[in-house]
């Protein structure tokens, strides 16, 4: 259900490598959120580290959501940099498995297409 991998680097670095390797595979980075600049704005302190890219690659975004618009309460994908403990980690959970929530087996080969860019991304923000 999920693609979890260890990183080398600092989490900021590997967010770097990380959308790099999004525009390299055909994907898009629509929005960052830095969780621990988020909470403290609204006063809460949060130590850890956690980026999450939302990336997208728009004409498999239009297949899925024309086949179902209610897709779009999983879109756009989700990928994770985050520390835990003394270890950097990047995930995701797999287009794959959130697309079995709709029962749209047709929409499975665009999953599978999705999932690859994901897991390739994933790989070359954590070499």
């Amino acid at each position: 259900m999920f693609y979890v991998k260890k990183a080398k680097g600092t989490v900021h670095d590997v967010g770097e490598k990380l959308t790099a390797a999004v525009a390299a595979n055909k994907l898009g980075v629509i929005a960052t959120h830095d969780l621990r600049q988020k909470m403290a704005d609204k006063g809460v302190d949060f130590r850890g580290q956690c980026l999450i890219f939302e990336v997208c690659n728009p004409v498999q975004a239009k297949r899925v959501l024309e086949a179902n618009p209610q897709i779009s309460t999983v879109l756009p994908c989700r990928i994770s940099v985050y520390e835990e403990g003394e270890t950097v980690k990047v995930a995701t959970v797999k287009p794959t498995a959130l697309l079995e929530m709709f029962g749209k087996s047709d929409l499975s080969e665009v999953a599978q297409e999705v999932e690859q860019a994901i897991i390739r991304v994933i790989d070359a923000a954590c070499g």
